[in-house]
């Protein structure tokens, strides 16, 4: 069964167009990557399983979360399966050293990231976040994530994922 369950999908270096720009300059030379195009009024990922018949299970999610310490404000994004949450407040809130961590507001993680909110993705992140990627999602064939935007879908290599700069492997991140 394909991870993007109905869709079909083509190389993401064939329909830029379906990327965000940040995405599109983070894909070009990466292989494996593919894309299909969805509704966007489908792409929070229960109502974009449903639809397209994709396995919740080869979702991922991918959220940004800041904290502050010493008056400095710090970002990472978590890309953890959808079946699970991020331990925002547990292992992120430790990773990123400060007193408390919580989900980056909407239009700031917008703005950040230069991609749509419901589509935000760890492809093509700012260079000096880290990516905290749970084993399970680097360990899978492949899991659907977002590209930018609410109107397409990606499916991509775990290993593709771990091997992404700023990527680290954490235990016990998804929960």
């Amino acid at each position: 069964m394909s991870v993007l369950g109905t869709l079909a999908a083509v190389p993401a270096s064939e329909r830029p167009d379906l990327l965000a720009e940040p995405v599109a300059k983070a894909a070009a030379g990466l292989s494996g990557i593919l894309v299909a195009e969805i509704d966007p009024e489908l792409a929070d990922t229960a109502a974009f399983c449903e639809a397209y018949s994709s396995p919740l299970e080869f979702s991922a999610n991918c959220v940004v979360v800041s904290g502050k310490r010493s008056g400095e404000v710090r970002f990472a994004a978590c890309l953890v399966l959808a079946t699970t949450r991020a331990d925002v407040n547990g292992v992120v809130k430790r990773r990123l050293d400060v007193r408390k961590a919580s989900f980056a507001p909407m239009a700031e993680a917008v703005e950040l990231t230069g991609m749509e909110y419901g589509g935000i993705t760890p492809l093509g992140l700012p260079a000096d976040w880290p990516l905290l990627v749970a084993p399970e999602v680097a360990a899978a064939e492949a899991v659907v994530v977002g590209s930018g935007i609410r109107g397409s879908k990606l499916a991509v290599p775990g290993a593709v994922l771990a091997a992404l700069p700023n990527a680290e492997i954490v235990e016990d991140l998804g929960r």
